[in-house]
């Protein structure tokens, strides 16, 4: 497999190319079009003195010219799927080279409340989120947001294998994003949902064959018309009493017809969508479950959805009028195709549910298979129950760049406590950061940016950015607090990793070194494992009366007056501050 960048090139070449060659296609057909259309003018107007002639030639040429019609229309949709294939592409390799902050930033999913979401820039913008979406409909985005915030530590390796699988398709990957992309709804699924399970059906069973029955009776009465034993006046009333019929359901048809049109679009999307899950061979156990979840005995999922948007096609030519007036007067086609609509719905309303379920799931898998497939150099952990919760070595930060990053090794064990000091922009929080995403990313399968990772499951807690609240009428120090009870209930019923960055800001120095301490020591005794870092040198002395907690640190010096970082992550304490250098360079003091 050629490296991501040169995939994503050669792709987009071979994209253009057939696109061009489509677009040459629908010139040659259009062309044909009007040679044809002029054709049958030209031979009408020769031949019109012999009229059996002329409606033959008219006829011939109208079949040619609705085939060509046909085939342009076919055309222009394969073009338009090469065209997006190709913007995917394009995109790929603009995020390639750090062009990814005008993508959507995922910042409505950011939720202060949540466990770490907040802390570790998972949304907004240049956030890991905005950095791997790459789903194509709402509900694949909802559904990849809520994987990076599910905080569940349960079927690791499934998730791995299926990320894994999904990472070595990126042809199929490409071709559903592609797929999706091209059809626009209106109705977002879960309104949908809620309409199929609310809706009241409205027509008898009886117009199974009322409409079939009614039908028969146009036709024989058109045939006696021909044969000359009807006035044409009778086939005028058969016209209203179809009329009449239609119009006792009138009010309900026009509000079934009303919602159906607004959903028909999102119904040949996922249509689609599960003819290419269907079609694909999966082998990982998450994605061959999935894949069993749209299957019925005896048909298919997408043709389930195929025959419904075809119903729903059909009560959409209702708008047009003549359509209307003598399809109705004549077929009872609305009663016909809104009895075909509510029978699917009686039938498959509660079994949609699960169809959208699994085309969300697997726009969002996609985009943990293509972050997989854009790092063929990132590490899938090894999961394992030793003593170490994480032992990594060249761990970084995915987002940085990688020929400026600074990789650091890390283990630490199981109910461990590491404080980290260092010098303002030394690396504490770009390092605390790297160990949350560490954990994140591991917990939902995804490789980590680490040359080797042995990792011992757990959940992830943080307290690292807190604001005040003028609206909640509450100071920045008592939010810090929240925050931090918040953490010690959460560590009562059930293992957390917590990161925790400067806390107690909101206080004076003593009140918060006292605090601190007594912070970090209540931590340790419930036997929690995690990192703070802090500016107090003075939470260090706890490594004396603690053999849980280790003192680590990032350093800075000062060369030629100027300052250096190393941003390596080193035992010990530090002892270089540079807060008033930084003042006096800046010539702030």
């Amino acid at each position: 497999m050629d490296n991501p960048t040169t995939y994503y090139q050669k792709q987009l070449d071979i994209y253009q190319s057939q696109a061009s060659a489509l677009y040459k296609r629908m010139t040659l057909l259009s062309t044909l079009r009007l040679l044809v259309f002029l054709l049958i003018i030209f031979g009408v107007y020769m031949t019109y003195t012999n009229w059996q002639l002329a409606i033959g030639i008219g006829v011939l040429g109208l079949v040619i010219f609705i085939y060509l019609l046909s085939k342009h229309t076919d055309v222009k949709s394969e073009r338009q799927l090469k065209l997006a294939l190709a913007d995917i592409n394009t995109a790929e390799l603009e995020i390639g080279k750090g062009n990814f902050h005008g993508r959507d930033s995922g910042i409505q999913f950011q939720d202060p409340l949540h466990f770490y979401s907040l802390d570790i820039d998972l949304f907004g913008r240049g956030s890991f989120f905005q950095f791997i979406n790459r789903t194509s409909i709402n509900e694949g985005t909802q559904q990849l947001a809520n994987e990076l915030k599910a905080n569940t530590i349960e079927d690791i390796k499934q998730r791995q294998e299926a990320i894994k699988e999904l990472a070595s398709k990126p042809e199929w990957r490409q071709l559903y994003s592609a797929t999706a992309s091209l059809i626009k709804v209106e109705t977002p699924a879960s309104n949908i949902i809620e309409w199929l399970k609310n809706h009241t059906t409205f027509l008898p069973k009886t117009m199974l064959w009322i409409p079939m029955a009614f039908s028969l009776g146009t036709v024989a009465l058109f045939v006696l018309f021909f044969l000359k034993f009807l006035d044409v006046a009778l086939l005028g009333y058969w016209l209203l009493i179809g009329l009449l019929i239609t119009g006792i359901y009138l009010k309900k048809i026009n509000e079934l017809a009303g919602y159906t049109d607004k959903v028909k679009e999102t119904f040949k999307q996922y249509a689609l969508l599960l003819n290419q899950i269907e079609n694909e061979t999966f082998t990982s156990e998450l994605l061959v479950e999935k894949q069993k979840n749209i299957r019925t005995e005896s048909e298919k999922a997408s043709k389930i959805f195929n025959k419904l948007s075809k119903s729903l096609d059909s009560l959409d030519n209702r708008n047009n009028l003549i359509s209307a007036i003598f399809g109705n007067g004549y077929f009872l086609t609305d009663l016909r195709n809104s009895y075909k609509v509510e029978q699917w719905i009686e039938t498959y309303k509660d079994k949609v549910d699960d169809w959208f379920e699994v085309v969300s799931f697997f726009d969002a898998y996609n985009s943990l298979g293509n972050y997989a497939f854009n790092h063929p150099t990132f590490m899938f952990p090894t999961i394992t129950n030793e003593q170490n919760a994480i032992k990594a070595t060249q761990l970084g930060h995915p987002l940085l760049n990688p020929s400026k990053r600074v990789d650091n090794d890390l283990t630490i064990e199981n109910e461990q406590f590491f404080i980290i000091t260092g010098a303002n922009m030394a690396g504490k929080s770009t390092f605390l950061r790297t160990v949350s995403l560490h954990i994140v990313m591991a917990n939902v399968g995804l490789p980590v940016c680490a040359s080797s990772s042995e990792y011992n499951p757990v959940k992830l807690i943080t307290s690292m950015r807190t604001s005040d609240s003028l609206t909640d009428d509450s100071s920045y120090f008592f939010s810090e607090l929240t925050r931090l009870k918040f953490i010690v209930d959460a560590i009562q019923e059930e293992p957390y990793f917590i990161i925790l960055d400067e806390i107690l800001k909101g206080t004076n120095s003593t009140d918060k070194a006292i605090g601190s301490r007594k912070f970090v020591e209540k931590l340790v005794a419930s036997n929690a494992t995690g990192i703070i870092a802090t500016h107090d040198l003075s939470l260090c002395e706890i490594e004396k009366e603690l053999e849980e907690v280790k003192n680590y640190y990032f350093d800075a010096e000062i060369i030629n007056d100027e300052l250096y970082f190393d941003y390596r992550f080193k035992t010990g304490v530090c002892k270089n501050m540079n807060a008033s250098f930084l003042l006096k360079k800046m010539q702030i003091v």
